[in-house]
């Protein structure tokens, strides 16, 4: 099994960590880091990491699936065109998988005009010129699988990582008990006073 993971320059770091580290360790899937040009990039907190590949050397021939880390920079003119890669990917029927800010690189080619998906707002993607998929945006705090598309707002990298690797054919009860580790601090303390 191997994921390419797109990482641009002001990455998010802890948006596909757990992915990255989870896929990788516990379940020997091949990890590619993709950028826009095959640079090294640096994220937001100063992390540099060295590119594999460049995204235009993706093919989803050699890949399970496509995964667009976010970042700042897609709310900027300096966002990278990744869009036939993602049509690509999605022709293909592999898992084509953003976070945060990346979910509008999957809005800005077309593939969720048709697809539920989530993000950060429904404001935020009703923005971008040309996305006609507001009918089909679903506002929740998860992580979101609609065939083989997983979206989720930067807040969701837990339930995202979990979407993306069940859309890969690797879910388990090991692994949803694996997450719901990584979840525990997000539960309601009933018991807990506030104040």
């Amino acid at each position: 099994m191997r994921l390419a993971i797109v990482l641009c320059e002001g990455f998010a770091d802890w948006e596909c960590a757990l992915l990255m580290a989870a896929a990788r360790t516990h379940l020997g899937v091949d990890i590619e880091v993709a950028t826009a040009d095959g640079a090294r990039v640096t994220s937001m907190g100063g992390l540099d990491v060295s590119a594999h590949l460049s995204v235009d050397a993706l093919d989803p021939a050699g890949f399970d699936g496509l995964v667009i880390c976010g970042g700042a920079v897609w709310e900027t003119n300096e966002a990278p065109d990744l869009s036939s890669t993602i049509r690509a990917f999605d022709r293909n029927k592999r898992v084509v998988a953003a976070i945060c800010g990346g979910v509008h690189a999957l809005a800005a080619c077309g593939i969720l005009d048709g697809v539920d998906h989530t993000g950060n707002s429904a404001e935020s993607l009703a923005a971008l010129r040309g996305y006609r998929g507001g009918s089909h945006y679903r506002n929740q705090p998860q992580a979101l699988r609609s065939g083989h598309v997983v979206t989720a707002a930067g807040t969701a990298p837990i339930s995202f990582t979990g979407e993306i690797l069940h859309g890969l054919g690797l879910g388990s009860p090991e692994l949803d008990g694996f997450l719901a580790l990584y979840g525990r601090e997000h539960q309601v303390n009933e018991s807990a006073s506030i104040g």
